[in-house]
């Protein structure tokens, strides 16, 4: 039962609030390891009647099984709910509790604090508004102490209980307490926090957790258990701009269309103007549909589905948002990151993010810097490790509605994603767009590129040839061109060679410039696929993941990735433009199939053996591949009609 103290402060708490009426707080402890972190969210629960008697009969039994307080109630044990944590005495997972005093609801995480856990610390404080850091009185500020307080500030948590435990240890010490607490305010500076407030405290003992402790008279501060239930954190996310990212088209019949997810803030009316981010297209709200039936007016953290006056071109992962306070729609973030991959994060690593609902592939452009945990310094580095903490550029390969982390915590976060594994490798934060992107939004268009399919009636595609030089890209690509033609379709030749005369002129052929050239030809070819036509683009493109971000540019199935495959001496041998031999004299650097890697494709749509047969049978095989999709249901639906 709780002691003493703490039932005289329950018994002089004011009348309970209706539980419905009853503020929440969702908060974290975090800290080293062994600093009592599951001790003290124990100890909390104990004081303020969160158990039921069966509760403390089970953790009695476990104690005397379990503990480590010498045959004493071991609070941890609450928390520490796997065997291996119990077995080792550590905590490793995230364990959620809930409880409430008279005052406010609470849903508090206990966080590992092991070093090879920190990924799990991040993910307990990305749902939180408030933290609790814990310090052991007897060894001060540790590294990881620092990282928490430096994740816990780049989350946008801004108000701190500094819980300087097991200040039984060190004789209840006012000077051990003021020491920690001016190290860690002069070490905090930096990180922009709102509130710390330092507290002395003994979770094994119940020393001013939930009850003022009689053995530190010098402390005249807050229980943890008083800040808890009064300090006020709550995000006002009513008051910031409308954001609605659409996590389903929700379309069970001909005469209803409406776009359901989680008001991420603000709050929508019907009658009011939306705006989809991505499109630019604007309309009405029609109706707010719910389980419960329709609203008039929806808020912030309400599950809806809001149908338009109008058809609109919108899909899972975009954004409705207010007109007036529209989100940036860009290609280029720059973000702070946790990395939680054993692999490193470095440069043109290409992964999925993962962005609100929205899904597309990325690749990391740049490591901008790597902040070192003991100083909160940034330092120049090449790569991420395990729980490093550090500042990245990002593309995608197709447009994100964001926002800056610090004006919304939902449009404004990220995961980054293995493509192979699916492995979560980091988390996100996004401080802002790069470029001049994010004073630009999309201007809604009449003509669709369903409409200009349409009219031309036929599915538009990008055909993809890729291959080392003198595969036979080139003269297969126009091959196929004539031949579609002469049977009435509508195409566009796109050739590498060709190209790098004019638009990619300034490019040469180290990797970079590689991606460059191979991201401008894409952006062409989407245009051209969005004006109806079948691009027939013939280029050496040797990352998989550039040819990746051409591909997640389009439709799915619009891209049909043809590798003209011919061994690297028979290439050698033909040479029909003299590149092999100006590489091999040194005129030409970073040429690939001598100084760089060719990747070949690993599913592409077509296999083209140029060494065993002809380039007219080659591109009959091309033909016929584009007639199986172009001929197809002609493209039709919402704004096909003019």
């Amino acid at each position: 039962m709780p002691t003493a103290a703490a039932r005289a402060v329950i018994a002089d708490a004011p009348a309970p609030l209706p539980h419905h009426k009853r503020s929440e707080l969702r908060f974290i402890t975090c800290g080293s390891v062994d600093d009592g972190k599951s001790t003290l969210i124990g100890r909390l629960l104990f004081e303020a009647n969160g158990l039921f008697q069966d509760q403390i009969a089970t953790l009695e039994r476990d104690s005397r099984r379990f503990g480590t307080t010498g045959g004493e109630i071991d609070f941890a044990l609450l928390l520490d709910g796997l065997e291996a944590e119990r077995e080792q005495g550590i905590t490793i997972d995230v364990a959620y509790r809930f409880f409430s005093t008279a005052r406010r609801a609470f849903i508090v995480a206990d966080t590992p604090g092991h070093k090879q856990y920190t990924r799990n610390m991040a993910t307990g404080a990305s749902n939180a508004d408030f933290a609790v850091l814990l310090v052991d009185a007897r060894r001060g500020l540790l590294e990881q102490t620092r990282r928490h307080a430096a994740i816990v500030s780049l989350l946008g948590i801004r108000h701190v209980a500094l819980a300087i435990n097991k200040i039984d240890l060190v004789g209840f010490s006012q000077e051990v307490f003021d020491e920690i607490t001016v190290a860690f305010k002069l070490f905090a500076a930096p990180l922009g926090f709102a509130l710390i407030t330092a507290i002395p405290l003994s979770a094994r003992f119940g020393d001013n957790v939930a009850a003022p402790s009689t053995r530190t008279p010098w402390y005249a501060g807050p229980t943890l258990l008083d800040l808890l239930e009064s300090v006020d954190v709550e995000p006002d996310r009513g008051s910031q701009p409308f954001r609605l990212p659409v996590q389903w088209v929700n379309r069970p019949s001909q005469n209803f269309r409406g776009f359901a997810g989680t008001i991420a803030s603000g709050e929508v009316n019907v009658g009011d103007v939306v705006i989809g981010a991505a499109s630019g297209h604007s309309s009405r709200v029609a109706r707010i549909v719910t389980f419960d039936g329709d609203l008039r007016r929806a808020v912030a953290g309400q599950a809806v589905t809001l149908t338009l006056e109008d058809e609109l071109d919108i899909a899972r992962g975009d954004v409705l948002a207010a007109p007036r306070a529209r989100p940036t729609v860009s290609r280029f973030l720059a973000a702070d990151v946790v990395w939680m991959d054993e692999e490193p994060g470095v440069e043109r690593a290409a992964y999925l993010l993962k962005a609100g609902t929205a899904t597309v592939p990325a690749v990391i452009s740049r490591i901008a810097s790597r902040l070192a945990v003991e100083t909160l310094e940034r330092e120049e580095a090449d790569s991420l490790p395990l729980n490093g903490i550090g500042r990245i550029h990002v593309e995608t390969t197709i447009p994100i509605a964001i926002d800056p982390y610090d004006d919304n915590r939902t449009t404004g976060s990220f995961i980054l994603i293995d493509r192979t594994t699916h492995r979560t490798v980091a988390a996100g934060l996004i401080r802002e767009s790069l470029g001049v992107a994010q004073e630009i939004h999309a201007h809604g268009q009449d003509v669709t590129p369903a409409t200009r399919a349409f009219v031309k009636t036929q599915t538009p595609l990008v055909v993809w040839l890729t291959g080392l030089s003198g595969s036979g890209k080139s003269t297969i690509a126009n091959l196929v061109e004539r031949r579609l033609v002469a049977q009435g379709f509508h195409t566009m030749l796109l050739d590498g060679d060709n190209l790098r005369q004019g638009l990619n002129s300034d490019l040469g052929f180290d990797a970079l410039s590689r991606t460059e050239n191979v991201r401008r030809v894409g952006e062409v070819a989407r245009l051209l696929h969005d004006a109806g036509l079948i691009v027939v683009a013939a280029l050496v493109s040797p990352f998989r993941a550039d040819r990746a971000r051409v591909a997640a540019l389009l439709p799915e199935g619009r891209f049909l990735e043809v590798f003209v495959d011919a061994p690297l001496e028979v290439c050698r041998e033909r040479d029909p433009k003299g590149l092999y031999a100006k590489a091999e004299a040194g005129r030409i650097k970073h040429f690939t199939g001598r100084d760089q890697t060719y990747e070949a494709p690993v599913a592409p749509a077509l296999v083209l053996r140029t060494d065993i047969e002809s380039a007219q049978i080659a591109a009959e095989q091309v033909v016929r591949l584009v007639i199986a999709h172009a001929r197809g249901a002609v493209p039709g639906g919402d704004g096909a009609q003019l």
